[in-house]
């Protein structure tokens, strides 16, 4: 179980980490880069938050919500910014 905590807090630590270093970046596709990376440590969260369910550790549908919520916001900021690379 410790493992687990730490590899989640550790994921979801890194995704407004992302968010942050992306949006220092100069160019649209640098910010898109730090966004994915953003993605792929929700995406990590998620998994981790089916497995403390599978493990009967918690119950993952409030964080399920949570989790979907951020995702939707991320792709609107990166689409945003994928406009701004076609024009750029």
């Amino acid at each position: 179980m410790y493992g687990l905590t730490s590899q989640f807090r550790r994921a979801a630590v890194s995704i407004p980490a992302n968010i942050a270093e992306g949006f220092g970046k100069a160019t649209p596709k640098e910010k898109i880069q730090f966004l994915t990376y953003a993605q792929g440590s929700l995406e990590e969260c998620r998994y981790y938050a089916i497995l403390s369910s599978e493990l009967g550790y918690c119950s993952d549908a409030d964080l399920e919500n949570e989790l979907e919520t951020i995702s939707k916001m991320l792709y609107s900021y990166s689409s945003k910014i994928s406009l701004k690379l076609r024009n750029y």
